[in-house]
């Protein structure tokens, strides 16, 4: 009997503590809220069974006073509420979603806007990050005009605050067909970004598709002239980065030359871009492949009349390959072929650049 009453009592006390503190957060004073927003914070990190603990927590009401908190002159009391707010939201959609209903935008985006209180605003950032996964809750954010305010961060918020407006940006931009294209003030900050990171991470893929979506613009595509190895960052992820960055690399450049072939021609082939548009080719997403074979036939010599363009240069690979090996050995050989080509391409390229570097000393 007594270990059938067990688990019983160990739910009533826990709903007598929940009933408890969503009073004091209710009806108490300041100090009271202060206090029960920390042990709403508390009580879900230490449980084993937080999924329900927030249901739970969500049930008694505590969302509501939460976020009548987050308008609080006192810095603690905001404090405390983004930290229980974000533990409330957290994996839990029904709560992300009452947050927002409940009018928690409107004060998180003045909170974007501290510029001498680091803590508030990366809580605040990390709080936009997290409700901006809930489907609903994105076109009340976008409208909230906090697109500007993340973009700010980019520049000169904390490390963490970075990358969670990174993801935020990425959450909200990408929710929209078409998408809804920022300031091209987002691009330095962005290939900043990408420069730092591993260009296969997951990171990197929201970076460059960011980047991408905001070259649709022609502020944009200048802003990536203009920025400090702009093109030769996204030329870099064609290199090293996953299948998803590649694609969104190899885009934002298609889309550089194919709006002004004479303007971006010359700046992407001096960043060295043709070996790793080669090994696109072979190695890219089908249509990060193709891409890459547009992208080589407008950075040929236009001149030229009997320069192969890639779609042919492939099939003439395959053919050879087919004649080497057989039919069942074709891909497997053409892929050979291609890269002994990226790497004298590079090699080819190296002692080129090699000459230009004696002939620059000697003058």
């Amino acid at each position: 009997m007594g270990e059938e009453d067990g688990p019983g009592l160990f739910h009533h006390k826990k709903q007598t503590l929940i009933d408890e503190i969503s009073g004091k957060i209710i009806n108490g004073d300041l100090l009271t809220k202060i206090h029960a927003a920390r042990e709403i914070r508390s009580m879900i990190r230490n449980r084993n069974s937080s999924d329900k603990i927030r249901t739970k927590l969500a049930a008694a009401g505590v969302i509501q006073p939460l976020v009548l908190m987050l308008y609080s002159r006192n810095h603690d009391a905001r404090e405390v509420s983004l930290l229980a707010l974000l533990n409330l939201a957290s994996r839990n959609e029904r709560n992300k979603e009452q947050i927002v209903t409940c009018g928690a935008i409107p004060p998180l985006v003045e909170l974007l806007k501290f510029q001498n209180t680091n803590t508030l605003r990366e809580l605040a950032t990390a709080s936009i990050l997290t409700l901006s996964t809930a489907s609903p809750n994105k076109k009340t954010i976008i409208d909230s005009g906090v697109i500007p305010l993340l973009i700010q961060i980019l520049s000169c918020g904390t490390v963490q605050g970075r990358v969670d407006s990174v993801t935020a940006l990425h959450n909200l931009l990408t929710s929209q067909q078409p998408p809804l294209i920022p300031d091209a003030k987002a691009i330095p900050p962005l290939i900043n970004l990408l420069k730092e990171c591993k260009k296969s991470s997951k990171f990197a893929e929201k970076t460059t598709s960011l980047i991408q979506i905001i070259s649709q613009s022609e502020e944009g595509k200048s802003a990536i002239t203009n920025t400090q190895d702009g093109i030769l960052t996204l030329v870099e992820t064609i290199e090293d980065g996953s299948l998803v960055s590649t694609e969104h690399a190899v885009t934002t450049l298609l889309t550089m030359c194919v709006s002004c072939r004479s303007k971006y021609r010359e700046l992407i082939l001096n960043e060295g871009a043709i070996p790793g548009l080669l090994r696109l080719t072979v190695y890219g997403s089908e249509e990060a492949q193709e891409k890459a074979r547009t992208l080589l036939d407008l950075l040929r010599e236009s001149s030229s009349e009997k320069r192969l363009s890639s779609s042919v240069l492939e099939k003439i690979v395959h053919d050879i390959a087919s004649r080497v090996d057989g039919s069942d050995k074709t891909v497997e050989t053409a892929k050979s072929l291609l890269q002994d080509m990226v790497q004298r391409s590079m090699e080819v390229g190296m002692s080129e650049i090699q000459i230009r570097a004696s002939s620059s000393s000697s003058s």
